[in-house]
C-alpha cells in the first residue's frame, strides 16, 4: 500500500457529500497550502443524481476545481453500509494510507 501524508482526510458516504458538507473548509485549508484527500465510501449507485459513472466523473472534476490531491472510492454498497469489521478495516486502511492530521466525517447520529 502506497502512503501519502495529507493534512486533511475527508470521508463521505457518496460522491459529492464532502463537497456539499465541507467545501468551504477544504478550500480555505488548500488556500493555506494544506493537502486534502477525499474518500467516498460508495459510488452512489442507488442515488437519483446520475449513474455511478457520471457521479465518478463529476467527483473527479470537483476534485480538480477544489484542488484535491487524492480521491478514491472504497466500494461499499450504497444504502447498505454496515458498521462491521470489513467496513471498519477499509476505513482504517484509508486513514493509515493518508496519515492525516485532521479527519472530516459525518456525525455518528443525526439530530
Amino acid at each position: 500500500m502506497n502512503k501519502f501524508k495529507v493534512d486533511i482526510l475527508a470521508f463521505g458516504a457518496h460522491p459529492d457529500d464532502v463537497e456539499c458538507a465541507a467545501s468551504g473548509v477544504i478550500l480555505k485549508h488548500i488556500s493555506l497550502g494544506k493537502t486534502v484527500a477525499i474518500v467516498d465510501l460508495t459510488a452512489g449507485e442507488i442515488g437519483t443524481y446520475g449513474t455511478p459513472e457520471t457521479r465518478r466523473q463529476e467527483s473527479l472534476e470537483a476534485s480538480r476545481i477544489l484542488g484535491i490531491q487524492y480521491r478514491e472510492q472504497l466500494g461499499l454498497p450504497d444504502g447498505a453500509i454496515e458498521n462491521n469489521e470489513a467496513s471498519r478495516l477499509l476505513v482504517i486502511q484509508a486513514i493509515r494510507k493518508y496519515q492525516p492530521e485532521i479527519v472530516l466525517a459525518n456525525a455518528i447520529n443525526s439530530f
